[in-house]
């Protein structure tokens, strides 16, 4: 079968093209904005699902090279933390235990309903484990790490399933997400506001008495402030690395400088960055590494998933979706910010981070409220806080089961 190969450039230049596809399909398309389905899963869907067409009908392999999709990602979170405080973190402190403890408690409970589905269809429960935490919470690099740890104990095909159904979660993750969400809001009539926040009008309304549009010079001065909080957190994640043994996701570090930088420049009004110039920038970089996640999607490996395992991943979802809608939306509060959560909670609990903040963008577009709160939480407790509990979970259930 013939490769077709594209290198970082061109396949950054195909992930714009793509994004801009989806988008136009989502404004031509009443059923996709209703769904609030988000451009860039659009795009980058349709795309992952003609390379498996072509794939399967041994017509051409097309390899990507997204070596670009991590800085952009890194970028994303770094504006993220720049329109951020700490005031706005401590207000929002009860909301985030709450979180961190519903993503410590569905660690436990995916491994109990992959377990418990596996012996009931009379599969190997690591299995079924492989089709829980492991895949959905823990993401494609869980799956590749603990998928061979279960295959050395007995559980044929256990990295198969386990990125198969890391495939499965992200697809399902990222087109749930956002239409669960609108209709939580919808169904339950929810004032659109956020907690404490600025709506984006507002946000756009003072940037104008003050600032000027997005021109030359404020670009530059936002893209060096970016560029440096990124090679910080760089920093700072490599030294936690070698010297305390944490390791931390690429943009948790940038995350982090963003947002201390942000409140000390607050107080000091050191350097002038627009918000509007920020969340401009931000919805960029967000839109074109969504897209190439999108993009690498490998649909063939779904179809190595036999019924068994689709059945249990086919719970898991509806598990999700119940626990939000009966338990989380309340917990969280019950208002726009808790249903904004929901949409993340759905993204990373079945896929990644990235799906929870598209699942989240496309909430906050639809209805012009961004809730930065939901924005700090989120990626805070779902991509790091979270595997205090969920690896040591997982660790115990692969050997209790083996």
């Amino acid at each position: 079968m013939p490769t077709f190969e594209l290198d970082a450039l061109t396949t950054l230049a195909l992930a714009l093209i793509l994004l801009g596809v989806g988008a136009q399909l989502k404004k031509r398309s009443r059923w996709l904005t209703q769904l609030c389905v988000p451009a860039p899963v659009i795009g980058g869907f349709g795309f992952a699902l003609i390379v498996w067409l072509l794939r399967d009908q041994q017509l051409l392999a097309i390899k990507l090279d997204t070596a670009i999709q991590t800085p952009l990602m890194v970028a994303f979170f770094t504006t993220v933390g720049l329109g951020g405080s700490l005031g706005l973190l401590r207000r929002g402190g009860k909301i985030l235990f709450v979180y961190l403890g519903a993503c410590w408690s569905l660690a436990l409970l995916q491994n109990l309903v992959g377990v418990g589905a596996a012996k009931a269809l009379g599969i190997d429960p690591l299995l079924g484990i492989m089709a829980g935490a492991v895949s959905l919470e823990g993401g494609f690099g869980a799956a590749a790490a603990f998928g061979p740890i279960a295959e050395n104990l007995g559980a044929v095909g256990a990295t198969t399933a386990a990125l198969a159904s890391a495939t499965f979660g992200m697809v399902a993750g990222g087109l749930l997400g956002s239409p669960l969400a609108r209709w939580l809001i919808e169904r339950n009539r929810l004032q659109i506001q956020a907690d404490q926040v600025s709506t984006l009008q507002h946000l756009e309304s003072a940037a104008q008495g003050s600032v000027a549009p997005l021109d030359a010079p404020t670009l530059l001065r936002l893209l060096t402030c970016i560029l440096l909080i990124m090679v910080l957190g760089f920093w700072i994640g490599s030294a936690l690395n070698e010297h305390l043994g944490i390791v931390l996701p690429s943009y948790v570090g940038a995350m982090f400088v963003a947002i201390i930088l942000r409140n000390l420049n607050d107080r000091a009004r050191i350097i002038d960055i627009p918000d509007s110039a920020v969340s401009t920038l931000g919805d960029v970089c967000l839109g074109v590494f969504l897209t190439m996640a999108m993009m690498s999607l490998k649909f063939w490996e779904l179809e190595q998933l036999g019924l068994p395992l689709l059945v249990i991943l086919v719970v898991q979802v509806l598990v999700m979706v119940l626990l939000c809608v009966f338990l989380l939306f309340r917990l969280f509060g019950g208002n726009y910010d808790a249903a904004v959560l929901c949409a993340g909670f759905m993204g990373h609990g079945l896929g990644a981070t990235p799906n929870a903040v598209a699942n989240m963008g496309a909430i906050c577009d639809h209805y012009k409220v961004f809730s930065y709160k939901a924005f700090i939480i989120v990626p805070l407790c779902g991509a790091v806080l979270i595997d205090i509990v969920a690896i040591p979970l997982i660790t115990w259930f692969i050997n209790a089961f083996a």
